[in-house]
């Protein structure tokens, strides 16, 4: 071994140490084929269920907001413990739990007690947003999973779809992310399906006012009262957050939202404020300027409040801590 290369390895080494998180952190010698597992599991789960992206991006994004990014929204409940699974903006709604598992039973094969839970999602998000034609960028590695879990915060800081946009970005700004960030993040909903009951209020009797509301396009909102009848049993039919290229990672959300067609009112809403509108259409323009800050906001989100070091743990399996 040459001596740049011994110098690189003492330094990479001493950065570890510290906990810091590092582009590099499993491939030299501990698993350096993490990449491709964590690939081929994303892509084996989508071969099966086109919607596995959606969902992981989704868990993704439900775990960074709750504890800082730890892996705890991955955790079961068990006699003494409350996960966060059954909170009121996951019961029902979240998926994908098993991909994630399926991927860390293959990579303990390969690196056993080596790999957190919380470093392999945030693998898996970028792989399917990669997979779905979208973006790629580096993911810093090195996080460690973390021992509990916060029912509390998952009812109550999650972003909901019902909310108005100032609760949004307070939301985003709570946590460390700015208003590009929102409209950025935002784009996730370029694929992936919504129940009727996100929406369906906004198709019958408007805020009293007998029509639908006045910021959805009148075509879309015909043919979503066809998709969503104003009756309680619709409440959970599955319907495209872009329905023009609804399992590919594009900037089609974006021209969506310019043509009043943004299934949520949350997602419509960013048209309304001036300054997030302005990067709506920048989006809607230039799908390259879309995918570069994208790429940076998730990477933002996943250094939200991290465990490194040697804080936390690696589970052994993501649905419960070591000592169970």
């Amino acid at each position: 071994m040459n001596q740049k290369c011994i110098i690189f390895l003492v330094f990479l080494s001493l950065h570890l140490a510290n906990g810091q998180l590092n582009y590099y952190y499993y491939y030299y010698s501990s698993c350096p084929n993490l990449q491709m597992i964590v690939k081929y599991g994303v892509w084996d789960a989508m071969k099966n269920d086109s919607r596995v992206p959606a969902s992981i991006l989704r868990l993704h994004f439900h775990d960074c907001f709750v504890n800082g990014y730890d892996g705890s929204v991955l955790l079961d409940d068990t006699a003494t413990f409350k996960g966060e699974k059954n909170a009121g903006p996951n019961r029902n709604s979240i998926s994908g739990y098993e991909v994630i598992d399926n991927i860390k039973a293959d990579v303990e094969q390969a690196c056993p007690w080596t790999v957190s839970c919380v470093d392999i999602l945030t693998l898996a998000a970028q792989e399917a947003v990669v997979l779905s034609g979208g973006p790629n960028w580096m993911v810093p590695l090195g996080r460690r999973d973390g021992l509990t879990a916060n029912l509390k915060s998952a009812n109550t800081d999650l972003p909901s779809p019902l909310d108005p946009l100032a609760t949004i970005t307070a939301k985003f700004a709570a946590v460390g992310l700015n208003l590009r960030d929102v409209v950025a993040l935002s784009g996730a909903h370029t694929i992936g399906l919504a129940q009727c009951f996100t929406f369906k209020y906004r198709l019958f009797n408007f805020k009293g006012t007998g029509q639908h509301d006045p910021n959805l396009d009148t075509s879309l909102a015909t043919s979503l009262k066809t998709a969503c009848p104003n009756v309680d049993k619709s409440n959970t039919n599955l319907n495209s957050l872009d329905m023009v290229t609804t399992y590919t990672f594009d900037n089609a959300y974006y021209k969506n939202l310019v043509n009043n067609a943004g299934l949520l009112e949350s997602d419509q809403a960013l048209m309304s404020d001036p300054q997030a509108a302005s990067i709506v259409n920048d989006y809607s323009m230039y799908q390259y300027l879309f995918y570069n800050d994208f790429a940076t906001s998730m990477t933002k989100l996943g250094n939200i409040g991290v465990i490194t070091g040697l804080n936390g743990e690696v589970r052994k399996k993501c649905g419960v801590i070591n000592h169970y």
